[in-house]
């Protein structure tokens, strides 16, 4: 029942499938534990196995608490609301990321500030968030909160970051949603910060198909983000509400799933390191060629990432990624940078041009733990290829 990338024959011969970046990693494991939530009669939201993935997931990322939700982006929108934040608030955020941390914060009816990246790994820059607050200070304002983003599964420079935020006294909530399985200074992804949102979307680490996690430290927090994620129900037999809710609670058939994963996270990362590594010793002798993170040991890996020097290669990402695509593989440019998305760039930003940088020459390969060794030889021979038709 393992899902695959690649493989497989047709009439007339064989047929190569397309090969993906992150496809879900899928075994008989998840369907015993998915056939064995319908066999309980727990279909609908919530149940048993909601309330074990919560106390599995803190347990394993070292958090107090836990709520499932329908994903990442809803426990990014709770987790702000449960902190206070609204309208009119400013929120301190990485620049270099997916539209789901911008648009969480705009949800609550707050601004985002955002900040450029290091160089080397990507994430927000500690130095752009002070340049940032004294930009603020300047107009008589300061953040409301920092919300960092562990790129690619490499978590942000927290040691760096929760001192700024205890000493403006706001939140730090992380957004861990490609980090999961990564740590930092022996701390996992998702303990950092006040509270920590992580997903569970079909292409990151482990999957429920869709769906993420609030995890926290603070009972009141926890407390807040479920009632809020059940419409916002008051605790009577009519339906009764004084505020506005949401309906982002987690089924309990994907908690199921998700649980399944969870057991399997450890072999799954050691599958991502694997390649990571596969791809690192390809490019080891090419010069104006990095992978993007630096030191991996503590890095979920969840894709990896080249970084490539035109001037010194002679060639581009974008020509690497085309000749790719010519053996249906996929790949893709890193994240475009909020602060040049037509939606989001009015918002003020400090940048130093490492985002811009990193997506204009950044490309991501095929990095999923499902990748088969025919997989990943295939997708090697291509590079191998490419540099040597260069």
């Amino acid at each position: 029942m393992r899902q695959r990338g690649s493989g497989g024959s047709g009439e007339g011969g064989s047929v190569s499938k397309r090969i993906y970046m992150s496809s879900p990693d899928v075994t008989e494991l998840e369907r015993d534990y998915l056939l064995g939530a319908l066999a309980s009669g727990w279909v609908a939201p919530l149940g048993p196995d909601v309330d074990a993935f919560e106390r599995e997931m803190a347990e394993y990322v070292g958090r107090s608490h836990a709520v499932a939700l329908s994903s990442g982006t809803a426990a990014l929108h709770l987790a702000l609301l449960a902190h206070g934040i609204g309208r009119g608030d400013v929120v301190l955020t990485s620049s270099m990321t997916f539209a789901a941390t911008t648009n969480a914060i705009l949800y609550t009816g707050a601004v985002p500030f955002f900040v450029d990246s290091e160089a080397t790994s990507g994430n927000i820059d500690p130095a752009g968030v002070h340049e940032a607050i004294h930009r603020l200070a300047e107009r008589g304002l300061r953040p409301a909160a920092l919300l960092p983003v562990d790129l690619l599964g490499r978590c942000a420079a927290y040691e760096d970051l929760q001192p700024v935020a205890d000493d403006l006294g706001v939140p730090l909530i992380s957004d861990a949603a490609e980090s999961l399985g990564a740590s930092r200074s022996g701390r996992r992804a998702g303990s950092y910060g006040h509270s920590a949102a992580v997903s569970f979307n079909g292409n990151k680490i482990m999957t429920t198909s869709g769906g993420g996690m609030l995890l926290t430290d603070d009972p009141m927090i926890a407390e807040r983000a479920r009632y809020l994620a059940t419409q916002a129900r008051q605790p009577v037999a009519h339906y009764e509400h004084t505020e506005i809710g949401y309906n982002y609670r987690l089924s309990n058939l994907l908690a199921a799933f998700g649980r399944a994963q969870l057991a399997r996270l450890p072999e799954m990362l050691v599958r991502r390191r694997a390649i990571r590594e596969r791809y690192r010793q390809l490019f080891r002798t090419h010069e104006g060629v990095r992978v993007l993170g630096g030191d991996d040991r503590e890095d979920n890996c969840w894709l990896t990432s080249i970084v490539v020097d035109p001037t010194v290669t002679g060639w581009t990402g974008a020509e690497l990624s085309s000749w790719l695509g010519e053996d249906d593989i996929e790949s893709r440019p890193l994240w475009k940078p909020m602060h040049l998305q037509p939606a989001y760039e009015a918002y003020d930003v400090v940048v130093n041009g490492n985002a811009e940088y990193l997506f204009r020459h950044g490309l991501t390969l095929p990095s999923g733990s499902v990748l088969t060794e025919d997989d990943l030889e295939r997708v090697t021979t291509r590079i191998v290829d490419f540099l040597e038709s260069r």
